[in-house]
């Protein structure tokens, strides 16, 4: 029987290449994301297309009611979608931080609740959360963003332990420099949000140093083919990395104490 899997944030980036690669790998896969136009070069492979906003809470309930009617079974629910908006934390607009929360947060854990009495009654199943290397080590003008990744890590942690009686796996992907779109809105959204303001000579440095390493970001695959391993693992660990820095930035993290931590942000921003 093909696993029946729920990808969110499937229009592009890592979403869309993973969505691709589970329909290549003999995965029954669902789509879902606001933008369905992007996700048309999917349906020829497999994927079914739903049309999803993870802050739009009759959309999610409806996207899993048709998965079920129509499968019988959601065995993977994968929470991709998620953006960063950046800016320092005075300047940002408090409705701007309730929205990151909301999508990154909130959204991925109301997909989590209507899942698991699914996934309870099929005898299990695997919840996959893409977090972020971001989610471990904090550097300024990302604080929101930040924030809505330590929480999906803490959730994630609770959550493990919660369903583990049922069969149900929780897992959490922690990505480093990754080639998407994600590097464009969060650098757009830091120029208008604090660019001309108080911090704006910091934010020009911190600029400078994001410009330098885009070219050196992984390929959206790289952490497509780490979800599928993921999926492949029996007793799948608790978290996967992969991107660009993710292995020395998480190993750093674990090693240094905040204030070394600290240096080594700010050296980079001289």
């Amino acid at each position: 029987m093909k696993k029946v899997v729920l990808i969110t944030g499937a229009s592009t980036g890592m979403g869309k290449e993973t969505a691709l690669l589970l329909a290549n790998s003999g995965y029954t896969v669902y789509g879902a994301a606001r933008r369905t136009a992007l996700m048309q070069d999917l349906i020829p492979v497999g994927v079914q297309v739903l049309s999803m906003d993870v802050t739009n809470d009759e959309q999610m309930v409806a996207g899993i009611n048709t998965i079920i009617a129509k499968e019988g079974r959601l065995d993977i629910l994968i929470n991709n979608a998620g953006f960063g908006s950046y800016g320092a934390i005075e300047d940002v607009p408090m409705a701007d931080a309730r929205y990151q929360l909301e999508v990154n947060v909130i959204g991925a854990l109301r997909l989590i609740q209507l899942v698991l009495p699914h996934m309870r009654s099929q005898g299990g199943g695997k919840i996959v959360n893409i977090s972020s290397i971001g989610g471990k080590v904090a550097t300024p003008f990302g604080g929101w963003y930040h924030a809505s990744k330590f929480a999906l890590e803490a959730l994630s942690d609770s959550l493990r332990n919660e369903v583990r009686p049922f069969n149900i796996a929780v897992i959490v992907i922690e990505p480093g420099g990754v080639e998407s779109e994600w590097g464009d809105i969060a650098f757009k959204s830091l120029l208008k949000v604090s660019g001309n303001g108080a911090y704006k000579a910091m934010v020009e440095r911190f600029a400078k140093a994001f410009e330098k390493t885009m070219h050196k970001n992984a390929a959206p695959a790289v952490i497509a083919q780490l979800i599928k391993k993921a999926l492949a693992a029996k007793k799948p660990k608790t978290r996967y990395h992969g991107g660009y820095m993710a292995g020395p930035i998480l190993a750093a993290r674990k090693l240094l104490g905040d204030r070394m931590i600290d240096k080594a942000i700010a050296s980079q921003l001289k």
